[in-house]
């Protein structure tokens, strides 16, 4: 699956078709133990969710708390053993890349690398052509994404031929 030229419409629907689920289960094997590790360490205490800017400023949505994040994502691979539904597929893209801007500032009172995990789901999601690009990284809004216009000095000349 070709990522190159993604535009936000193309972003909005997963073709499971196209997803290599051996090769997720490759991915997933890789870091089997540490990540299965932190995910049954997660107590879902919610300590995390104060140290995230994004959970903090979309008026504390749980979609932005980094264990969500994390258990919905990196967790649902796991369990599902990268067989996702189409749904499933776009609510972890959209939880590690638009709902995550991979700061580094989340804080684990157990000591779980969270930026480590979301970015081990991130590495998985790219891997079958499913990536997020700014601002939806950043978690802006679809409607915030607007394409570069050319400047004026930049605008294509067109010669009058009469």
């Amino acid at each position: 699956m070709s990522t190159s030229n993604q535009t936000p419409s193309d972003l909005t629907q997963v073709d499971v078709t196209q997803i290599d689920v051996a090769g997720v289960k490759e991915l997933l094997t890789q870091k089997k133990g540490r990540m299965k590790a932190c995910l049954s360490a997660c107590a879902g205490c919610s300590l995390c969710a104060e140290s995230c800017f994004l959970f903090m400023g979309k008026d504390q949505d749980p979609r932005y708390m980094p264990s969500f994040k994390v258990i919905n994502s990196l967790g649902t691979l796991y369990r599902k053993r990268g067989k996702l539904s189409q749904a499933q597929w776009e609510e972890a893209r959209e939880l590690v890349f638009k709902n995550c801007a991979l700061c580094g500032r989340c804080y684990c009172p157990f000591g779980i690398d969270i930026p480590n995990m979301i970015s081990f789901a991130r590495t998985i999601l790219r891997e079958q052509g499913l990536c997020g690009i700014f601002p939806h990284s950043m978690g802006a809004p679809d409607d915030d994404y607007k394409p570069p216009l050319p400047a004026e000095d930049e605008a294509p000349q067109t010669e009058d031929t009469e």
